[in-house]
């Protein structure tokens, strides 16, 4: 795809976008020098940080053909970046070719390469919106031109959440979203964790994504636990990201699960 088919005119270049960086950790062509600069500091201080992003794909990957083979075919990703190098819609539509995904982010430069990538799929859609507008977002026209809210639904919050550092906003969110879920619902997290982070890097890596359009802010195990609060946790539980549902020992980072500094679960509404 050519960069006059993804670049619209009214996006500002001037600035790192984290869905652009994810992008360029991915081996993506979605994303400029100036992400590349910030990325490359990033790795600086956590050397990790490209693997660590294979290792959330990952993640994705299992969570999804997990989700699929519980028969569940309409899937709602919030803060899903640009959705490049194998994300849901493919992986889901593998197993599935009749599954449905909503993306949603909140940044109007992900939504607009989404919606240039996204519009030969009917089954797939982009929409902009803020997780901590549930009912906006629940009733957008695209979303329910495609979904079916009164059916079980895979909502997907990976490498979100920390991106949200008012735990009251966070938790005011999931509580909507889990209310209009149709019972046989799953939400599955990835979360950044201050659990077993080398010293300096955790306050580092927040420091820096200050200077991106979103920052981040690590939790403990503990918080990141509350967040399944009213769901029925799928075995094994709350992990290291590598740690769920490996396919073996090639998985990214599977012999450092803890190097990710990431924790994830899916859990299920009854």
């Amino acid at each position: 795809m050519g960069e006059a088919l993804w670049i619209p005119d009214s996006i500002p270049l001037d600035k790192p976008s984290a869905a652009r960086i994810y992008d360029y950790f991915l081996g993506g062509y979605h994303n400029f020098e100036i992400d590349r600069q910030m990325a490359d500091m990033l790795v600086g201080v956590y050397p990790n940080a490209r693997v660590a992003a294979h290792a959330c794909r990952a993640f994705l990957r299992r969570a999804v053909r997990f989700l699929v083979a519980q028969g569940i075919e309409q899937f709602l990703d919030i803060g899903s970046g640009i959705p490049t190098v194998g994300n849901v819609h493919e992986v889901a539509q593998a197993d599935n070719p009749n599954a449905r995904v909503v993306y949603v982010d909140i940044d109007p430069v992900a939504v607009a390469h989404s919606r240039a990538m996204l519009q030969d799929d009917p089954r797939t859609t982009a929409i902009q919106g803020d997780f901590c507008q549930a009912e906006e977002i629940l009733s957008h026209p695209d979303l329910q031109r495609l979904l079916d809210l009164e059916q079980p639904v895979a909502l997907l919050l990976l490498t979100m959440l920390h991106h949200i550092v008012d735990d009251e906003r966070v938790f005011r969110g999931l509580h909507l979203f889990r209310e209009r879920l149709a019972p046989g619902s799953f939400i599955a997290i990835s979360h950044g964790t201050s659990e077993k982070s080398p010293g300096g890097v955790k306050e580092t890596v927040e420091s820096l994504s200050s200077r991106i359009t979103t920052p981040n802010r690590y939790r403990s195990r503990e918080e990141i636990g509350q967040l399944f609060e009213g769901l029925d946790l799928v075995e094994p539980g709350l992990v290291f990201m590598p740690l769920w549902w490996p396919e073996g020992p090639d998985d990214p980072l599977f012999d450092q699960p803890e190097s990710t500094l990431m924790l994830a679960g899916v859990g299920q509404k009854r």
